[in-house]
């Protein structure tokens, strides 16, 4: 949820107009809170830094209140920096700020030094445009209850309550349009509510899209294809509307006695030899940050105790959802949720019990204001431990012995809502050093009107004249590996049949094939479920004791292609997702696959620039990007809230360890007698 000027609440990007009057903000004014120091360069800022970013850009750059703060985020310290780090150690401490000035259009970034508290970098961005943000849809909603085009056009439908009438905006992409170049702007899809929380997406209004100049704030047209027939249902799913409840669900209660196993010093984490840091912020939301697992080492290599690292950072870098339909308004959507719409922006504040269940460590996220004053979410992170079924198990008939140990998982999440979908992001921490990332997909799906009898081509009936429309999900995640140390190699990996013949006469011979991976383009592959294609990252300057290079693999899960025509505009702005991983040199600019500001760019920047290089790969500090993404073809079943859908990857070791590294997770306490270890009798 979202805080307004007038402190009312507000639905998530693409915003409606009409709230429920019920319900209080989750979002309050930074400044009520307690301020704590910051330890650790990697700390996100705190509200009392958020203001001095802030308050030295006025002073400095003369920034006036017509101009708004798109990001004000933490200026990461670079990664080879980081490594020369020390507890105690002096830092300048410094922001990111992406601002836009409305009265020219035009976009700068800032880089302000909170410790010398001085600009140390400005400049203009020609030709791009920020992320959507919140007060230009606040202020969008009351331009339109006011135009008289749009009222006119509603009243052509008999829609005569405008506050009934809610509004998503959506970007505009890129269409190759001269007289939509250097405009801000954003299309409204409409939709009707019988009452202010009914689901409007049940009725959408088709045919009627207002287009809105932001710098201006002005309706610059009104898109009016003809009256549609409204669908007839209400389709409601909220509490206030659905009283028939099952009945024969009993309470099911998680516990820890004795209180969790992690333990949480600031954004710092420790949990069964797992060693990592957290940050968010308003454009990634979650980020992951110096992950490591304790390793004991073994008697037969001497070594001791020490944390590994594995993952410098890790993040979802982009999120794109192109849709299937070729017809106007349709075909327009196309959204990149992580450049556009800013996911950390739009993160929900969890609740214990609904979001979250059983013993929960909440962490809370500093973001800002477009007019640039800190906010408060509230409870942004969940953070858990997981019973996760069987991590290994041996039963022994001789000695009518079982071996058993039940695994736990540490979970890290957050919720974002952009416009009618809803999506959680988890990373999974496991106990026999696999890490694995899951999304999941709720919400509501998108809408259309059908006329009576109408068989939709581009999506499915899920109820009378109402259409789910087909479309897919990419998420693309960075990971930026240190593998056991900085200088890490990529191999792809494949299994393969020999042929018959005198080293393989009875036909049942197969085997692993590791190819290097030695430049860009060498790296930029698709997966191959049928040959089991995974990638390692090695380290090959570490060895375990079998004389192997230490390393992690990574492990595809569900996958699809991008549907969408290589000629097609969407493929030019989303280029690299015509391969699912990319794998670049460390270079503290490359943050964003599609580019840093994919809102209405025409493309071609982000990965598909960068990997032109072809820079060589091997030995180094490397940046895995990985996408993956699922067909989304609506079912009835899916109307008119969406049941979870998951989809995601892992990262498991291979040969980073020397033996099973769970070995010495403890047997579970016995419930009954001969459980988890001792005599089956």
């Amino acid at each position: 949820m979202s805080r307004s000027r007038d402190g009312q609440v507000k639905t998530n990007l693409p915003r409606l107009s009409t709230q429920c009057a019920e319900g209080t903000s989750a979002r309050t004014e930074a400044s009520q809170q307690p301020l704590s120091p910051q330890q650790h360069p990697l700390d996100p800022l705190t509200p009392e830094e958020i203001q001095s970013a802030v308050s030295i850009l006025r002073q400095q750059q003369s920034i006036t209140r017509e101009w708004r703060f798109a990001t004000i985020q933490l200026q990461e310290p670079d990664r080879r920096w980081m490594s020369t780090w020390t507890p105690g150690m002096a830092w300048d401490r410094q922001a990111f700020v992406v601002l836009l000035d409305r009265s020219s259009g035009s976009t700068y970034e800032a880089v302000v030094s909170l410790t010398r508290q001085q600009v140390c970098s400005w400049k203009p961005i020609p030709g791009v445009q920020p992320a959507l943000m919140d007060d230009e849809v606040y202020e969008c909603d009351r331009l339109l209850k006011e135009d008289p085009d749009f009222l006119a056009a509603l009243a052509r439908r008999g829609i005569q309550d405008v506050n009934l009438v809610m509004v998503d905006y959506w970007t505009v992409g890129h269409f190759g349009i001269p007289e939509e170049q250097g405009q801000r702007l954003v299309r409204g899809l409409c939709f009707l509510r019988a009452e202010p929380c009914d689901n409007g997406y049940a009725r959408p209004i088709e045919g009627l899209n207002p287009w809105i100049d932001l710098n201006r704030m002005q309706v610059v047209k009104i898109e009016d294809r003809g009256i549609w027939p409204l669908p007839p249902e209400s389709c409601n799913f909220d509490e206030l509307f659905f009283k028939d409840f099952r009945r024969d669900l009993k309470p099911l209660e998680i516990t820890q006695p004795q209180g969790v196993s992690f333990q949480v010093q600031g954004h710092h984490i420790r949990w069964q030899k797992w060693d990592l840091r957290i940050s968010f912020n308003p454009r990634e939301g979650l980020v992951l940050h110096q992950v490591g697992y304790e390793d004991q080492g073994s008697p037969e290599s001497g070594e001791q105790s020490r944390v590994r690292p594995i993952l410098y950072r890790a993040s979802v870098a982009e999120m794109v959802v192109p849709y299937g339909d070729p017809r106007e308004p349709h075909v327009r959507k196309n959204a990149f949720d992580v450049g556009e719409y800013a996911i950390g922006m739009q993160a929900n504040s969890l609740q214990l019990g609904c979001d979250c269940l059983g013993e929960i460590y909440y962490f809370d996220a500093h973001l800002h204001t477009n007019s640039g004053e800190p906010m408060l979410l509230k409870n942004a992170v969940c953070m858990h431990e997981e019973d996760f079924g069987i991590l290994w198990k041996h039963s022994d008939w001789r000695t009518e012995r079982a071996q058993v140990r039940r695994s736990r998982r540490l979970v890290i999440s957050f919720f974002t809502t952009v416009g009618n979908y809803d999506y959680g992001f988890f990373w999974y921490f496991y106990q026999d050093g696999t890490i694995e990332f899951e999304a999941k997909l709720t919400g509501i799906i998108n809408t259309c009107a059908t006329l009576p009898g109408e068989e939709p081509e581009f999506g499915t009936l899920v109820a009378p004249q109402l259409s789910g429309l087909n479309h897919q999900h990419f998420f693309t995640v960075r990971l930026d590996m240190a593998v056991d140390g900085e200088q890490n190699s990529l191999y792809e990996v494949h299994s393969e049949a020999l042929p018959l013949g005198p080293d393989n006469p009875h036909g049942n011979a197969f085997r692993a094939q590791s190819t290097l991976l030695k430049t860009e383009q060498e790296a930029a592959q698709t997966v191959d479920p049928l040959q089991g294609r995974y990638w390692k990252i090695v380290n090959p300057q570490r060895r375990n004791r079998l004389g192997q290079a230490v390393g992690y693999k990574l492990l595809p899960g569900e996958n699809v292609q991008l549907l969408a025509h290589p000629n097609s505009w969407l493929y030019r702005r989303a280029g690299y997702l015509a391969n699912h991983l990319w794998a670049t040199p460390y270079h503290p600019e490359e943050k964003f696959p599609a580019g840093d500001y994919p809102n209405q760019h025409p493309g071609g920047e982000g990965l598909v620039k960068w990997t032109q290089a072809n820079r060589a790969i091997e030995n180094t500090e490397l940046v895995l990007w990985y996408s993956f993404g699922c067909n989304h073809l609506p079912r009835p079943e899916d109307w008119p809230v969406m049941p979870v859908s998951y989809i995601g990857f892992m990262l498991k070791p291979v040969g980073f360890f020397d033996r099973n590294p769970a070995l010495d997770v403890p047997p579970s306490p016995p419930k009954t007698k001969g459980c988890c270890g001792s005599s089956s009798n």
